[in-house]
């Protein structure tokens, strides 16, 4: 299954309960679009938050970010990791 992460802008002071409880929202929904989210990071000070996921496509991870409420300004594929 293709990898994919996504990138969030605008989070400036985000916490880590804030960052798990979006994470968290998308894995109660994430298996209505086969998407498999890994991992989230987030930079409070910039504002920029990034998720790692598997999925059929960027537009199920984009449904997914959406339905929770914190859609995403990018997703990009990541075709080789190591």
């Amino acid at each position: 299954m293709p990898e994919f992460m996504d990138v969030h802008h605008d989070m400036v002071g985000i916490t880590a309960e804030e960052l798990r409880a979006a994470h968290n929202a998308d894995l109660a929904i994430q298996d209505e679009e086969r998407v498999d989210f890994k991992q989230a990071w987030a930079d409070p000070e910039s504002g920029v938050v990034y998720c790692l996921s598997e999925a059929p496509s960027a537009d199920a991870v984009r449904r997914i970010h959406e339905r929770t409420g914190h859609p995403a300004d990018e997703i990009h594929p990541v075709p080789l990791v190591v």
